[in-house]
Parts: C-alpha cells; sequence; structure tokens
C-alpha cells in the first residue's frame, strides 16, 4: 500500500472505533432513518437548525467501518454550515476526505448512506417550512435527482 493509501486505512478505522458527532440530540428539528438492508448498515440522523444553519448534528446506528467513517466526516463538514451549503455537499465531499473516490461498486452505499439520510432529512425539514408549492416542488425535483 502507498502511504497515502495507509494513511486513509487508518483514518477509516479511527473514525469508525471513535466516531465523531455520533449520540443523538435531545428535541431535533428533524431527524430522519434510513438503513442498506443488503449489508446491515443502519443510521439515523439527528440536526438543530437555527437561523437557516445546522447548529448541531450527531448521527447514531451501526454500520462497517466506511459507513461509521463517512457518516463522522459528512457531520463534521456540516456542522455550521448554512442550509444552501448542505445542499450543495456532494458524494466526493465526503469520499473525498477519506479517499474513497475510487471506492468499488459494491461498497458505494455503505459510504453514502449517511448522505442520502441526511439530504433526506433536509428536504423533510424545508417540505415542511416552504410556504411556496412550487418551491416545494423544486425540492422534490431537486431530492428524485440524487440518485
Amino acid at each position: 500500500m502507498s502511504s497515502n493509501a495507509d494513511i486513509y486505512h487508518e483514518m477509516i478505522i479511527d473514525y469508525s472505533r471513535n466516531p465523531i458527532n455520533y449520540g443523538e440530540i435531545e428535541n431535533p428539528d428533524v431527524t430522519f432513518h434510513d438503513s442498506n438492508p443488503l449489508c446491515g448498515d443502519s443510521i439515523d440522523i439527528d440536526m438543530k437548525i437555527d437561523e437557516n444553519k445546522v447548529s448541531d448534528i450527531k448521527f447514531h446506528g451501526k454500520g462497517c467501518a466506511i459507513c461509521m467513517a463517512c457518516s463522522s466526516v459528512l457531520t463534521e463538514i456540516t456542522k455550521g454550515k448554512s442550509i444552501d451549503e448542505v445542499r450543495n455537499i456532494e458524494k466526493n465531499d465526503v469520499l473525498g476526505e477519506l479517499g474513497l473516490e475510487n471506492l468499488q461498486a459494491v461498497r458505494i452505499k455503505c459510504a453514502l448512506l449517511s448522505l442520502k439520510v441526511l439530504k433526506s432529512a433536509l428536504y423533510s425539514y424545508l417540505g415542511k417550512h416552504m410556504k411556496d408549492s412550487k418551491d416545494v416542488d423544486k425540492l422534490k425535483e431537486e431530492a428524485a435527482n440524487l440518485y
């Protein structure tokens, strides 16, 4: 393995053993759950949103090392960001932090489960707070084009 691969491998193991932002938020503004039945990963994300920013975010559940590491990294990326910034987080933002850009197709669902849960949580939150039906329709279209 190259030294970069070693570093990323160690980061994945460390994040999976010592996840960042792991836990639950009491009285979150939004919470969402999803799972990957093929491998058994199961993630919940709780968020507090204040003044259009993610003031706190936590995840809990169980998953493989890649799932847990990506969930940790994603929560670090998300915390403190505006709703618009979170809407623009893409898969390579998460995968790139852990050197997983060329991840095998069989493991990509593990790596991106938390991003799917985050986006679903955000769309759920926005859908409840939007007043204009055209904005809700745009949001539905954006959500449908995620994956």
